[in-house]
């Protein structure tokens, strides 16, 4: 595999499949500016920028390198802390976090200053200045800091982008030309790279040990965390077909490698409640890697994506190596925790829904024990079509309740034909969810909490869809004090 790693083409053909990032920077290159702090993607200490060529420009997107492939940086730009000063003069980013006292310990700046230095990036590409504080609280959703405080920090941020200056801007003729000149380097050995279905379909005949990954955000746990070994993985991400977006004979068909970041483009003028949602999964690193397909296979009960996609009475679209092609609704594609009806060598291509779904009254609610970079205790994706003053259609959706998505089918047929105004129905459909739903307690939450909040989204919704301001008084929602398990799903 060959790449750019600050100002150097590398040429690495030893590293193994599974070899991370933050590993190689720090053990092969000693390029040790770049920190180990959780080794699952939630602290930001190894925030590195990885940069591609597309559409006439070099796009650089903050990752965490802790659970980031090496072989993710092929025919890329791969920017790390040590490369952010120019010409002996610091980043506008390392010089507004000295200016600002934005560090004390000092262990997370450097994460920080990448994800600053990501955004910087993206203002320099788009020719503009300033910011807003909440544009830079939400760049450095995923750095924790233990002692410093976020304030200089976001001051810091804010200062930054006053001004533009390119003589800080990563993508040069230089790059370009480095980048251009490997376009076609492979691979290492036992990570495949399809750029097609075909190739990627001969790949699986070939492989059928090999390990699917597109933004690897959860697989790559098995490394980091089990300490497993992955000897072989075929990577998604480049697959042409898995990133379109299609709509035909009133379905929109979105592929199963589009990243966080991409739906968050297309839902943008489709959804503002998906929109919302959207940005409250994981981090921006998070959402830089994490893909619609993964989040769907890797059968987490607590993912954010199936609920919403239930709501929307969703299809599944599973491939195998022969291009013979299945779809079914996704709530038969779970069959219990962990466990789908994915069958030996088949693998999610992409999910459909009915066009019309987006025109519906939407509410989702991500519950969890911090805004940022979170793992839900309950998730509640609700739509509600109207027929006149009546409900014509209901549904009702929770991650997070249960070894898998669930649907609350006793509340939806309680609300449907019912009177969208009528407190009584809401109040039979609210006690239904408390009687049909038998939540799960662990870290994040107990049982009885995740009743009530469900109960009280339910209300939300329905507050939302009559134009009333929620309650102070309605449905109180305990705040649990467990400790939380940081994972991503």
């Amino acid at each position: 595999m060959k790449f750019v790693l600050n100002r150097d083409l590398i040429e690495e053909t030893a590293a193994a499949a599974d070899t991370t990032l933050l590993r190689y920077l720090r053990e092969t290159r000693r390029l040790c500016g770049t920190k180990e702090g959780c080794a699952s993607g939630d602290c930001g200490a190894c925030t590195v920028l990885l940069g591609e060529f597309a559409d006439g420009r070099i796009d650089y997107r903050p990752v965490n390198a802790c659970i980031t492939p090496l072989a993710a940086a092929n025919r890329r730009h791969l920017v790390t802390v040590e490369h952010l000063a120019a010409g002996g003069e610091l980043h506008p980013a390392q010089r507004e976090l000295v200016s600002c006292h934005g560090a004390q310990c000092g262990f997370c700046t450097p994460g920080f200053a990448m994800s600053l230095a990501g955004l910087y990036q993206q203002k320099l590409a788009r020719g503009e200045t300033g910011a807003e504080r909440d544009e830079v609280c939400e760049a450095i959703s995923g750095n924790l800091c233990r002692c410093t405080g976020y304030r200089p920090i976001v001051d810091a941020g804010v200062k930054m982008v006053q001004q533009l200056e390119p003589g800080h801007h990563f993508d040069t003729e230089e790059i370009r030309a480095a980048l251009a000149s490997i376009a076609d380097a492979p691979p290492p050995p036992g990570y495949f790279q399809p750029g097609n279905l075909e190739e990627l379909e001969q790949l699986l005949a070939e492989h059928p040990r090999a390990r699917p990954i597109a933004g690897g955000t959860d697989l790559m746990l098995e490394v980091t965390q089990h300490y497993r070994r992955i000897e072989q993985m075929i990577d998604l991400s480049g697959v042409e077909e898995l990133h379109r977006i299609g709509e035909e004979g009133g379905r929109i068909r979105l592929g199963a490698a589009l990243s966080y970041r991409e739906l968050e483009d297309f839902f943008a003028t489709r959804s503002a409640e998906v929109s919302g949602l959207l940005v409250r999964i994981g981090s921006r690193q998070i959402r830089n890697r994490g893909t619609l397909g993964g989040n769907i296979a890797n059968a987490s009960p607590v993912a954010d994506l199936p609920p919403l996609l239930l709501s929307l009475d969703a299809e599944v679209h599973l491939r195998d190596a022969g291009g013979n092609e299945r779809s079914l609704p996704l709530e038969h594609f779970y069959r219990g925790y962990k466990n789908t009806a994915l069958a030996a060598g088949e693998y999610l291509a992409g999910v459909s829904f009915a066009s019309s779904c987006l025109e519906d009254f939407h509410h989702c609610s991500k519950v969890s024990k911090r805004r940022e970079d979170d793992i839900s205790s309950v998730m509640a994706a609700i739509r509600f079509r109207r027929r006149g003053q009546d409900f014509a259609e209901v549904r009702i959706a929770f991650g997070g309740m249960a070894a898998t998505p669930v649907r609350a089918r006793a509340a939806e047929e309680i609300l449907c034909g019912r009177d969208t105004g009528d407190e009584a129905a809401l109040r039979a459909a609210m006690a239904a969810i408390g009687d049909s739903l038998a939540p799960i307690s662990d870290v994040r939450a107990s049982a009885d909490y995740r009743r009530q909040v469900a109960q009280g989204l339910l209300q939300r919704a329905w507050l939302q869809l009559n134009g009333e301001p929620p309650s102070p008084t309605a449905a109180p929602v305990p705040t649990p004090t467990l400790k939380r398990e940081a994972r991503h799903a």
